[in-house]
């Protein structure tokens, strides 16, 4: 009988299920080669092979322990004492490099079980090697509580503006930047969409085409090598009128194969900082106030040479005790 032992937590509404304990061993000396491991010889991010420790993630993120929007995180152990610890990022189709909810959810975490002391009011960094490098989460606490998380991604930089992209739904311009994984961002207007519920499936479905149209473009690639390369989100965007204190936009990031982000997505905030800063949209001490598709919030901001911070909240959801019984024909399960 397998059993996995998980803390769920959610960030502005997108899942992130923290796994310590019931994990198989994950050969690797840094963070990036444990998640070469779990990947396998030959896979991908979006398609890894089987084996032990992708057995666990298949078991968490397939119904009927999770379903198709779960997100999670394997914790492994740090590349050095510099960090607190590592983690793996998981999805339904496989590996992420970078995460900024889930980066959010484990320093919250980390602060609420006293893996990391913490003051009752006040700030404490967690910081925490990740397979793009080593990123912070600045975990805010008021009167013995959590009350928000800032996330310090690794720095961002534009790679490419205005590439055209065919889709069913007509040509669009995208601008590539790379924020800890690339993410390929589209105006949904030049699309005809809106941002909404109810427009979703003909986002996802842009996203998907456009993630594919991309998957050769040579700004996609990273020099960090295959890990950090190709288009891993595709971030469908609308503008909306400026605050006093910056840019206001709402978006849906589209990742994986066809995955829909419900917060306004950590690293793809970090990325469409990059672009707004390169556009002169977003100088110091401006803020952008990023909305999700479900009208969640994160306000980001860049900071010198391309380092970006993005804020938000994370809160506990529930603790879990996952088991798969060997005689269950549904074995770890299945997606729709």
């Amino acid at each position: 009988m397998t059993t996995v032992r998980t803390t769920d937590y959610h960030a502005a509404g997108e899942p992130f299920r923290i796994v310590s304990d019931g994990l198989p061993p994950v050969p690797g000396d840094t963070v990036a080669e444990r998640c070469a491991t779990a990947i396998g010889p030959g896979g991908s991010g979006t398609a890894p092979r089987r084996g032990a420790l992708d057995d666990v993630r298949r078991l968490l993120v397939q119904e009927p322990r999770g379903h198709a929007g779960m997100y999670g995180g394997f914790v492994v152990p740090p590349d050095d004492d510099g960090a607190h610890f590592g983690v793996l990022f998981w999805h339904k189709d496989g590996y992420s490099t970078a995460c900024g909810h889930g980066t959010m959810a484990l320093g919250a975490w980390a602060v609420d079980t006293g893996r990391v002391a913490a003051p009752d009011d006040g700030d404490v960094q967690v910081r925490i090697d990740v397979p793009s490098g080593r990123v912070g989460a600045t975990v805010h606490r008021a009167q013995g509580r959590t009350t928000g998380v800032t996330f310090r991604n690794v720095p961002a930089r534009v790679a490419a503006r205005k590439v055209p992209v065919a889709t069913t739904l007509g040509i669009a311009e995208a601008d590539i930047a790379h924020a800890g994984a690339c993410y390929a961002s589209v105006r949904a207007r030049d699309l005809g969409l809106e941002v909404t519920r109810a427009a979703l499936p003909d986002l996802v479905r842009a996203g998907r085409e456009i993630r594919a149209a991309l998957a050769t473009h040579p700004a996609t690639w990273h020099p960090g090598g295959p890990l950090l390369s190709g288009v891993y989100g595709v971030v469908l965007y609308e503008e909306l009128p400026d605050t006093p204190f910056g840019p206001h936009q709402r978006n849906v990031t589209v990742f994986a194969d066809g995955q829909t982000d419900r917060s306004p997505c950590g690293s793809g905030t970090s990325a469409r900082l990059a672009l707004l800063a390169e556009d002169g949209r977003l100088g110091a001490g401006e803020d952008l106030l990023h909305e999700s598709v479900i009208g969640t919030v994160f306000t980001g901001r860049i900071l010198a040479d391309g380092v970006t911070e993005v804020t938000g909240t994370a809160y506990r959801t529930g603790e879990h005790v996952f088991t798969a019984d060997p005689y269950d024909a549904l074995g770890a399960g299945f997606l729709l």
